[in-house]
């Protein structure tokens, strides 16, 4: 009699996935060391938030009597959740080497955890920063609660300066983890090797997309749909991606770049400029320049309701 249960067809498939997986030289993960949860990755930031911005981001109100408890219980787990995935993404970076040496990627991890926690004060000073130059620029906002609580810009800015805090000190992984977390919550799309002045706005923010050699000085201003990318991608004899090399822009202090403008390539947009909506750049601006494209023609033809 012919079997006529569906799962008798899965040993077929398993033996198919297992093929596939063999000849597939890009999926190669089966092993004992874990990668990072993109779920855990997101508790992980939003404990970050917990202590950079005390009471915004908790489900229970944080008042002055409890709140040295609440930042030690927060940094505390913190501090384990940090490590423990720290220490994933260093195991998988080792992970083809004889001996991966597990206790000294923790203890190398718990040292990236404490560095980041200890940074805490400060990343509050520049973020502080940031939602002042969010609320300076935006006629819109009605006070500073808004803009830390609800505008996407600031959320991506945030989880850019703890990204980009890992990133400098070689922490494999996590940061860009982190990086796309925020970009797929945003739609603003920052590496996490881009280095980012103080006082930093983005407006609206979707589509932003600033790349991972991308400079940007103090008050800088961007609205949506803004590129900083590369122009161009060089490779080698063999065909392969030229990296770690600058290919894109320096923006510098008191620049605004209106929504849509693309600047591709190591380009330098001078102190002081403004570069005006759909502009496409890919060469340098001098200081106190305005980059406008020519107005275009708006045809308005009248016609007569049926």
């Amino acid at each position: 009699m012919k079997d006529t249960d569906p799962r008798s067809r899965i040993p077929a498939l398993t033996d198919a996935i297992l093929d596939k997986l063999d000849d597939c030289d890009a999926v190669d993960h089966v092993c004992t060391c874990p990668l990072p949860h993109r779920e855990t990755v997101g508790e992980l930031l939003t404990l970050t938030e917990r202590l950079l911005f005390p009471g915004y981001f908790n489900r229970k109100a944080v008042d002055k009597a409890n709140l040295r408890f609440h930042l030690g219980q927060t940094a505390n787990d913190t501090y384990e959740m940090l490590t423990e995935e720290i220490a994933k993404c260093i195991l998988h970076s080792r992970r083809n080497l004889s001996d991966p040496d597990p206790e000294g990627a923790r203890a190398e991890a718990a040292a990236h955890a404490l560095d980041l926690l200890e940074s805490v004060p400060q990343l509050i000073e520049v973020l502080d920063g940031d939602v002042e130059a969010a609320y300076l620029g935006d006629p819109a906002a009605t006070g500073n609660d808004e803009i830390i609580i609800g505008y996407p810009g600031f959320r991506a800015i945030l989880t850019h300066r703890v990204a980009h805090h890992l990133h400098e000190r070689s922490v494999p992984l996590l940061p860009r983890i982190m990086a796309e977390f925020a970009h797929s919550a945003t739609g603003i799309d920052i590496h996490p090797g881009a280095h980012i002045g103080r006082n930093f706005f983005i407006d609206h923010g979707t589509g932003v997309v600033i790349g991972e050699t991308t400079e940007i000085g103090d008050n800088v201003k961007l609205y949506q749909g803004v590129t900083l990318g590369a122009l161009s991608f060089p490779t080698d004899e063999h065909g392969n991606l030229h990296r770690g090399f600058k290919r894109h822009p320096t923006i510098e202090d008191d620049v605004v770049i209106y929504s849509n403008a693309s600047i591709l390539g190591p380009v330098t947009i001078g102190r002081g400029s403004a570069v005006g909506g759909n502009v496409f750049l890919t060469h340098d601006v001098d200081p106190y320049s305005k980059v406008t494209i020519e107005k275009p023609d708006n045809r308005i033809r009248r016609h007569t309701p049926r």
